[in-house]
């Protein structure tokens, strides 16, 4: 939940105390901050900037969010409800600029990990089927629509909708 720049200050910090507790022959007080360390080393690598570029994402915030984002070193790492997220926030906001190609991609890595809720899953997939069909794939377009149609029962109206329009202009679709 921290920064980089905040994480290595806190670091700093622990460090500092591990050498002082060392100084004063309090090894246990080492011991635990030495631990603290690996755990502020581990949650950065598991969690990341996220819950900071989840805030920015929904104050609609784009650029701020995106720069937390890349603060995300390495995003295979991240566990596999944050990678999700992590792709499908960078998918917004490819959409956001608009860069349908890296939004493509990204959305596409967001529906193979668990999201926050089934409807942020059928979003995903719902996404990737409108940039297919924009891009001229109606092959692909069909697929992401079938497995968003597996969810028929979870599905909000507004998803439905949103559905139902994709696959009208998939019936009218001519390729050019």
């Amino acid at each position: 939940m921290f920064t980089i720049n905040v994480r290595l200050i806190v670091g700093g910090i622990l460090i500092l105390l591990g050498v002082a507790f060392a100084y004063y022959h309090t090894y246990e007080l080492v011991a635990v901050v030495a631990l603290l360390l690996v755990a502020l080393l581990v949650e950065y690598f598991r969690q990341g900037t996220l819950v900071l570029a989840a805030r920015q994402f929904h104050l609609k915030n784009y650029a701020k969010a995106e720069a937390l984002l890349h603060q995300v070193s390495k995003p295979d790492w991240l566990s596999k409800k944050r990678r999700g997220f992590y792709e499908y926030m960078m998918g917004g906001i490819s959409m956001h600029k608009p860069d349908f190609e890296s939004a493509e991609y990204h959305y596409e890595q967001a529906a193979k990990y668990p999201l926050r809720t089934v409807n942020d899953h059928i979003a995903a997939l719902v996404a990737v089927a409108n940039i297919a069909l924009r891009n001229g794939k109606p092959e692909k377009t069909d697929a992401y629509l079938q497995l968003a149609n597996q969810h028929q029962d979870k599905l909000t109206a507004k998803m439905k909708a949103v559905i139902a329009d994709i696959q009208q202009n998939l019936k009218n679709y001519k390729p050019q």
